[in-house]
């Protein structure tokens, strides 16, 4: 256990989320430090370790360096985690809450235990059992990987059972059995995100419901907050934000991704126990952003405000990137021609649909800020 005079937080995953919380670390008197996976990654500058985060000895040498430990991702096995706990190591969010994260399964039986609104979903084994939902449900469905999708991926939308066949070829070559994820094809309007952060102690802060905009499975756009066209809708999304947060224990921040069907119901997509790409709107957007709020709740700090700063912020992601190189490439001009654009750079090399960084304007006027955010993101493709 680290013993220096503050508090010094492990970051695991060396990616875009954990080199955010590298300016609110130290704006708060915080240490930081990061577990990469290799070098080079975009939390570098902090990164104090490089190593396997599934190696459970290097998760474990990593831990002992830190006072907390929390994530970039939820991709760290839950065996190592609860190792963690069982050395006495304060690992934010627990494993018993970070489980619903990592498990599609699992989080849909939680969801459903909690009473939460969910698409009509199933375990299956067999494309037999496949065809038989997709028939019950108008001849398309959602399947999902139980584990390990982000950004589209692990997720096909199928008419046909051999749509997956290689998934379920997958899972018999494992040795260990298994099942898929299958849903509804939910008819929405349009998908929403609520972000909470809660602390040990249990005090907990939302901020504003925001509408997300996605485009191949990859969130490319976030409007804050989201524009109101029925507020029942969007206080149910508020409570329902609120409810899984305290039902699953979860501590730092949680986005709840939900649709908003076309009879004005809201039903929970999916589940994210860390910062996340729909709240980065909150660094320039929020009184305190989602960055500084995650590393306040796992050292079990009082909560910051989550007031908006401006009456709309518009978080615009940019993908693929330069053809010449990293995004600062380019700043030169699209520093000059956007002087209102607050423009975050990951530093990564440029890649087909890769999220390379992202742009945030704020103002009064929603539909000039989206229009001033889209174009500075534009500089960059």
């Amino acid at each position: 256990m680290a013993n220096s005079g503050s508090i010094r937080i492990g970051v695991i995953g060396g990616g875009q989320l954990a080199r955010m919380m590298v300016p609110p670390a130290i704006h708060l008197g915080l240490g930081i430090s990061v577990l990469a996976e290799a070098e080079g990654s975009s939390a570098a500058r902090a990164a104090d370790a490089v190593g396997d985060y599934r190696d459970p000895e290097t998760v474990y040498a990593f831990a002992e360096t830190v006072d907390v430990v929390t994530f970039d991702h939820e991709h760290v096995p839950q065996p190592i985690l609860r190792e963690l706990e069982r050395r006495g190591v304060s690992v934010h969010p627990r494993p018993d809450a970070l489980q619903y994260a990592q498990d599609k399964i699992l989080m849909r039986q939680k969801l459903g235990e909690l009473g939460v609104p969910i698409p009509d979903w199933a375990t299956v084994a067999d494309e037999e059992q496949l065809r038989a939902f997709i028939a019950e449900h108008g001849g398309r469905a959602v399947v999902k990987t139980a584990r390990g999708g982000y950004d589209g991926k692990g997720v096909r939308v199928v008419s046909e059972p051999d749509e997956v066949r290689d998934w379920f070829t997958a899972l018999a070559e494992d040795g260990h059995g298994g099942h898929l994820l299958v849903e509804e094809l939910v008819d929405f309007v349009r998908e929403l995100s609520q972000l909470v952060a809660r602390r040990p102690s249990g005090e907990a802060r939302t901020w504003p419901v925001v509408e997300t905009i996605q485009r191949d499975g990859v969130c490319a756009e976030v409007l804050a907050p989201a524009p109101v066209a029925n507020p029942a809708t969007l206080e149910e999304a508020a409570r329902i934000g609120a409810v899984v947060a305290e039902g699953v224990g979860v501590t730092g921040v949680l986005a709840v991704e939900m649709f908003e069907t076309r009879d004005g119901r809201v039903l929970v997509n999916e589940l994210a126990m860390r910062p996340h790409n729909s709240g980065h709107f909150s660094i320039e957007g929020s009184v305190t952003s989602q960055f500084e709020q995650h590393l306040r709740a796992v050292a079990d700090l009082p909560l910051g405000a989550t007031d908006m700063t401006a009456p709309a912020a518009v978080m615009v992601n940019v993908l693929g990137g330069p053809e010449e190189g990293p995004m600062p490439v380019r700043y030169a001009s699209a520093l000059a021609e956007h002087p209102r654009a607050k423009i975050h750079s990951y530093d990564k090399q440029p890649r087909p649909g890769r999220k390379v960084g992202h742009v945030t304007v704020t103002g009064d006027d929603l539909e000039a800020v989206q229009r001033e955010a889209r174009a500075a993101a534009a500089a960059f493709a």
